[in-house]
């Protein structure tokens, strides 16, 4: 879908509707953020709210489950420059957002939208170590663009972005709720993993 398909650069950022800005900015942020090094890397501070919940949220993912992480190169080993993107939205599509047999996709969890954005970091950062960086614009602008019509029509309607924020970002007590948070997240990540597997032996 996505090679012939992403929209030119940019032009998610520059869109007029700062709920739609925000989830670009979000998606170009953390692959800057995590091929850059992440929280041990050169990035300036995150610019927004919701840019600095996400690099929280996914260090906090990264440093709890360390191992859950190392398994992404397996299922991403035979990625190409051409593949990247639409094997992204189709792991997106398939196991994070699929539509109910009524033609509506189910209620969204910001759990869900946060795997979202740590799934396409993983992506890009597997990308980059593979000096395949032609395609990390191409990522930003389709993470951007899967978040604009699939999960903001959602996020409008809770209200805009600040329920994630107050969900993900770095305060006192938030031990025992980034726990929770990871453990949803990382379930909705096991299923994507062990389902893409079955689907690969079938194939």
């Amino acid at each position: 879908m996505c090679q012939s398909d992403v929209p030119e650069a940019g032009l998610g950022l520059n869109s007029p509707d700062p709920l739609v800005r925000e989830a670009f900015l979000m998606a170009y942020d953390y692959v800057d953020y995590v091929t850059t090094g992440g929280a041990d890397g050169n990035m300036a501070p995150a610019p927004t709210a919701c840019t600095a919940a996400l690099r929280h949220a996914g260090d906090e993912l990264l440093n709890r489950f360390p191992i859950f992480f190392r398994r992404w190169p397996r299922i991403f080993q035979d990625v190409t420059e051409s593949t990247a993107c639409p094997m992204l939205m189709s792991i997106l599509d398939d196991h994070f957002f699929p539509p109910n047999p009524g033609g509506r996709r189910r209620e969204m969890a910001w759990s869900a939208v946060l795997s979202v954005y740590v799934l396409a970091g993983q992506m890009a950062l597997h990308c980059h170590e593979r000096r395949m960086v032609v395609v990390l614009p191409q990522l930003k602008e389709c993470v951007g663009s899967y978040v604009q019509r699939v999960i903001c029509p959602d996020i409008r309607d809770k209200g805009g972005w600040s329920g994630f924020v107050s969900r993900f970002g770095e305060k006192r007590g938030l031990e025992s709720q980034v726990k929770t948070v990871c453990c949803w997240t990382l379930l909705a990540l096991a299923i994507s993993i062990l389902t893409y597997f079955l689907w690969k032996r079938m194939a």
